[in-house]
């Protein structure tokens, strides 16, 4: 019996495996058909985009659609107050969490340090993804854009979940992951083993709405 069991935990981490892949190719063509990326470089982005989704339970087509607006999918992409790459990351509103960080511009960096903003903002509004995407970007106008732009990205960046759409609540909340409202800058650590050398630390976002980050 324990061996027919471990032969199914196998069989579905293998073909969970292989829609990720599916999921990952897809994206990426997707990305350098519509955006011009290179091969590359889309695969990278599509990569790093799976990656801060899976750890921070957002979906795929969300952080997308926050990219193609802030840069457009362009890493070296500078706004206003030093706002950089392709979440546009402001380095003086995050000083903690960049701390070990060596190039903001580097995909995956900065995609993994965008993501863990939004998910703090997500935990401290106690899941309400539209509060979150007014804090990370501003203003309501903002949010929305986010929300209609998500759709465009919905059929490449595999199956969505509750957090795509801006007025859904969170249901569940990790221990390690569940700051008081309000007071997440605290208590919000990023997951050990993180990528390009981002470590554990707090973050704050501050943010206007003629100021994007």
């Amino acid at each position: 019996m324990s061996r027919l069991l471990c032969l199914i935990v196998l069989s579905l981490g293998l073909m969970q495996a292989a829609t990720a892949d599916e999921n990952n190719d897809r994206m990426s063509a997707y990305l350098t058909q519509k955006f011009g990326l290179a091969k590359e470089k889309a695969q990278k982005i599509s990569d790093a985009v799976q990656s801060a989704a899976s750890k921070y339970s957002l979906p795929p087509a969300l952080l997308l659609a926050i990219i193609s607006i802030e840069s457009r999918f362009k890493e070296k992409a500078k706004g206003a107050n030093g706002a950089t790459g392709l979440m546009q990351v402001v380095p003086g509103a995050h000083r903690g969490l960049l701390r070990n960080v060596k190039d903001l511009t580097e995909p995956t960096t900065n995609i993994e340090v965008g993501s863990a903003i939004l998910y703090g903002y997500m935990r401290s509004a106690n899941g309400d993804m539209n509060a979150a995407l007014k804090s990370y970007g501003g203003s309501q106008a903002y949010a929305k854009k986010v929300s209609l732009r998500v759709e465009d990205f919905a059929g490449v960046a595999g199956p969505q979940d509750v957090a795509s759409r801006p007025d859904a609540q969170a249901s569940t909340c990790e221990a390690d992951r569940c700051p008081a409202p309000g007071n997440w800058a605290d208590a919000f650590a990023i997951p050990a083993g993180d990528a390009a050398g981002v470590n554990g630390g707090a973050a704050q976002q501050s943010a206007s709405p003629a100021t994007p980050h």
